[in-house]
């Protein structure tokens, strides 16, 4: 058992880019922790930089409280699984699994005999004879993993390993990974650019940014309480809904865009510093599971949207919206091609299946004030205290 220390760990390559900076995590003795980001954040390059497969180029990288900047991956005592599988396709299963016992010259019994156990906790002894080729892509995944587990390492290191699957296949194989770790409990660290993998997954999770740190906590903690618009626009599916708007002189009342919503009391009691931002822009930020349709009788804020899309999932329908306030996109939550077919004042809603609504009628949402988010417009940081 270990646990994994990165204190201001920084990459800097030969041409100048600087991959990662002043990266301070710590990954506790059994923990699930989930480093998630967009493309570019430095997740996988963090990974790599634990694994020994990437030079630090300054900070301490501490595995079980040892200095290991300058161990090799082997003296780390780390297994490492990939998105790719890298498994040996002329190898049967068991014989992939036990590749890396071989090659410590454990006897063939032993081999056997902790290969058999692997293959239980992972649901694969009826397939130890099976190549990779006749497996399919969650029970090739698994043997992956397998290859791991068996050599008993004080750390996990999981590269996205659940991107090649399909989307019913990786629901499923996310609970048996979680399952797998919890079994073993060894600190693991996994990437993934996947909020909702990270979200369901992790013990806590990290969410990074051009390289930085922007937030690490647990995963609810994340989405009720962003400390910045990154967070608050990369944490939730679909994303929060973000708009400039301006607060009343008194404060007790924000605008967006010709609309008028009034503010309770309570919610100035969990975010007292709000009162300072009489008269000002603020950003304001609204989750689609906060915005139901409003019925007969319904009381508090109203906002009210042209609906321009209605997703009917069966449990819920999703609905996409526009109203007459600029839409706020923070740098780096979404790609260049969602950032260029966004609309001025976007919105998504999700709202009871029965509720009847058409594209281009206008809905009027009950909007629930206590999870409204407010965050300053020139600094991205939440509004609390």
């Amino acid at each position: 058992m270990a646990t994994v220390d990165m204190q201001q760990l920084n990459k800097v390559y030969e041409n100048g880019f600087h991959a990662v900076k002043d990266f301070t995590l710590d990954v506790r003795d059994g923990e699930f922790m989930v480093l998630v980001g967009p493309s570019g954040s430095g997740k996988t390059t963090a990974l790599r930089m634990v694994a020994g497969l990437e030079d630090i180029t300054s900070g301490t990288l501490l595995i079980g409280g040892k200095v290991a900047n300058n161990e090799t991956p082997k003296e780390r005592d780390i297994a490492m699984v990939f998105q790719n599988y890298a498994l040996y396709p002329h190898m049967t299963v068991a014989e992939n699994i036990g590749f890396a016992l071989k090659l410590r010259k454990m006897p063939k019994d032993q081999v056997a005999a902790k290969v058999k156990d692997t293959a239980e906790i992972l649901g694969l002894t009826e397939w130890l004879d099976r190549k990779p080729s006749q497996l399919s892509g969650g029970q090739r995944q698994r043997v992956a993993m397998g290859r791991a587990v068996v050599r008993e390492p004080s750390v996990f290191l999981m590269d996205e390993p659940l991107s090649n699957l399909d989307a019913k296949l990786r629901v499923q194989m996310r609970a048996e990974v979680q399952r797998i770790q919890r079994r073993i409990n060894v600190a693991t660290l996994y990437v993934t650019h996947d909020q909702v993998e990270a979200m369901t997954m992790g013990d806590r999770v990290a969410v990074l940014r051009n390289g930085a740190l922007e937030q690490v906590d647990h995963p609810q903690v994340l989405y009720d309480h962003p400390d910045n618009l990154f967070v608050a626009a990369f944490i939730g599916s679909p994303a929060m809904n973000l708009y400039e708007a301006t607060m009343s002189g008194d404060a007790r009342s924000v605008q967006v865009g010709s609309q008028v919503l009034p503010l309770p009391d309570d919610l100035f009691a969990a975010r007292p510093a709000l009162t300072r931002y009489g008269g000002k822009k603020v950003v304001l930020g609204v989750r689609p599971e906060q915005l139901p349709a409003a019925t007969d009788g319904a009381t508090g804020p109203k906002l009210v949207g042209n609906v321009d899309l209605v997703e009917a999932l069966g449990s819920e329908q999703v609905v996409h919206f526009t109203i007459d306030a600029p839409r706020v996109q923070p740098e780096g939550a979404t790609s260049a091609d969602e950032d260029a077919t966004a609309k001025a004042g976007e919105g998504v809603a999700r709202v009871a299946p029965e509720t009847k609504v058409k594209v281009g009628e206008r809905i009027t949402f009950a909007v629930n004030t206590e999870g409204m988010q407010f965050f300053d417009i020139e600094t991205d940081k939440a509004i609390w205290s």
